[in-house]
């Protein structure tokens, strides 16, 4: 999502109110790589002091990816969800765009072993993929956010389906990925949405409860606070100048409180 300017924080108001998984090599990587952040038992002292946290990030659970078999077929439209159901006291972060590429916003999810998903547009973050790249490495989901950001909704099936397809391949031939989740930008889709995705191989639409904004988190619907499962934006913020990693910690902060910890969306969605 693009930085909040004032146009953009009144869009979110009203928002706010309103691939087929492959199974190639690289990817079997990218998987593996994602299972080593959430390895059983406490984590160890990684300096979490250094990134605003008053105690260690508590793991996640392991939680086994569902098999293919249970992911919709080509013709099948793919669920939207905001939030998931599950006992599992995790919460998820997710990022948009790609803008902000801070090395260490990197390091972060290094020390921390934090499970991140990014929603990358590729007008955006096209100049910087290197980045996304060592992000990757350490486990965290690269997914679909259009070749360009432009709004779903209302526009013609070929023109969506060129927009998310179109990210596919980027992705693939930048990142060596298959995105199995998009995020529409603003949020905004339609029916022609959701057949684009399915035919680009999209098995689900990742939408967002909570969203951090200058203002704190806010809910798009339902309890004013964190609960298991939620799917949390952390949204640009160009108001207080606060870095990526600060904004992240501000979040982080919050899911500690409600006895919550951060979950890897791919194993779950």
């Amino acid at each position: 999502m693009r930085p909040w300017g004032p146009a953009a924080v009144l869009a979110a108001a009203l928002l706010l109110t309103g691939c087929a998984p492959s199974v190639d090599p690289i990817e079997r990587l990218g998987k593996k790589a994602a299972e080593g952040v959430r390895p059983h038992g406490p984590a160890p002292d990684r300096g979490y002091r250094r990134w605003g946290l008053a105690e260690p990030l508590a793991r996640s659970p392991l939680h086994t990816a569902r098999p293919l078999s249970a992911h919709p077929g080509a013709h099948t439209l793919p669920p939207v969800a905001d939030h998931v159901p599950t006992h599992d006291r995790v919460v998820f972060l997710t990022y948009d765009d790609g803008a902000e590429q801070d090395p260490r916003f990197v390091d972060m999810v290094r020390e921390l072993r934090l499970p991140v998903s990014v929603f990358l547009t590729d007008s955006v973050a096209g100049p910087g993929y290197g980045h996304f790249a060592r992000l990757r490495a350490l486990g965290a989901g690269i997914e679909n956010h259009t070749l360009d950001h432009r709004a779903s909704a209302g526009t013609p099936y070929a023109s969506q389906r060129a927009e998310i397809c179109g990210q596919q391949h980027r992705l693939h031939a930048r990142l060596g990925v298959r995105p199995r989740l998009f995020r529409p930008p603003y949020g905004s889709y339609d029916t022609t949405t959701l057949r684009a995705a399915a035919d680009c191989g999209i098995t689900a639409v990742a939408l967002w409860r909570a969203a951090l904004t200058p203002a704190g988190l806010v809910y798009t619907h339902g309890p004013r606070r964190l609960r298991p499962g939620d799917i949390v934006l952390v949204g640009p913020d160009e108001s207080t100048g606060l870095s990526l990693r600060e904004r992240t910690a501000r979040v982080l902060r919050k899911v500690q409180e409600r006895g919550l910890t951060v979950g890897r969306l791919e194993d779950y969605l």
